[in-house]
């Protein structure tokens, strides 16, 4: 039997990278998926492909900065699936700057895009999971939440994805009692269309010079773990971050 067999599974920025590989593996697993993405017409369009492959995917443009909109769209998938079972939060936008020209607006956007989209999603699929007494929430932080890094001026990210950490430990302590399992994903260099348009070559090779296994992470490893994460393998396992890094936190070469 597939791992993930009738799990009703939300992903967001599911138009390519990560999410994409997620929203795949997901379905080949056996989950109905529902997907999103702020890029206009992605989400439906990586759902389609999947659809014509015969699995159970959906998708939709949303801005997940916007509370009433990110509620609204839970709201639809939990109609339509019936319920929510697994809340995989993937997207998130990215802003980076040295510290000395970091600008309090860059800040509060950079807060707004990483962890303010998480409560947004997270809040109204809570509330299901509580009721229901059973639900897994998978967060993405980043490497940078816990190994501080000087380069690229990643300060109001690594504060962004160390607030997700928290979240992620205080939320699985919150919903243990139901039967509601929080963790957090931390990558490390993986080869995305985001990351690609984030870093130049020069930034690219000074990235995987601080991975143990020195080339970049593919977005179906992540992916992988993933699954582990929303399955029922993992129902003893809540409240961690795994750093899923080519070994960067745990020493260089």
């Amino acid at each position: 039997m597939a791992r993930l067999s009738g799990k009703r599974v939300l992903i967001t920025g599911t138009s390519s990278g990560q999410g994409e590989a997620a929203q795949r593996r997901f379905a080949e697993e056996g989950a109905r998926v529902v997907g999103c993405s702020l890029q206009e017409g992605a989400a439906e369009k990586t759902a389609a492909l999947l659809q014509d492959e015969g699995y159970d995917a959906q998708g939709s443009t949303v801005d997940l900065t916007d509370p009433v909109a990110a509620r609204a769209w839970v709201e639809r998938a939990a109609e339509t699936l019936g319920g929510i079972d697994v809340l995989y939060n993937n997207a998130a936008g990215f802003a980076f700057a040295p510290f000395t020209d970091m600008t309090i607006d860059l800040f509060r956007q950079v807060l707004r895009d990483e962890v303010e989209i998480v409560f947004n999603t997270t809040n109204p699929v809570w509330k299901l999971m509580i009721e229901a007494g059973a639900g897994s929430v998978i967060n993405t932080a980043s490497y940078g939440a816990v190994r501080g890094v000087a380069r690229f001026g990643v300060a109001a990210h690594s504060a962004a994805k160390g607030a997700v950490l928290a979240l992620t430990t205080a939320l699985a302590a919150e919903g243990a009692a139901s039967n509601v399992r929080v963790n957090a994903i931390s990558p490390g260099f993986v080869d995305t269309p985001a990351t690609a348009a984030a870093m130049n070559a020069e930034a690219r090779d000074w990235q995987l010079s601080k991975h143990l296994i020195q080339r970049p992470g593919r977005p179906e490893e992540i992916a992988a773990f993933a699954v582990y994460l929303a399955s029922d393998e993992s129902e003893w396992v809540t409240g961690q971050n795994f750093s899923i890094d080519g070994g960067v936190t745990a020493g260089f070469r």
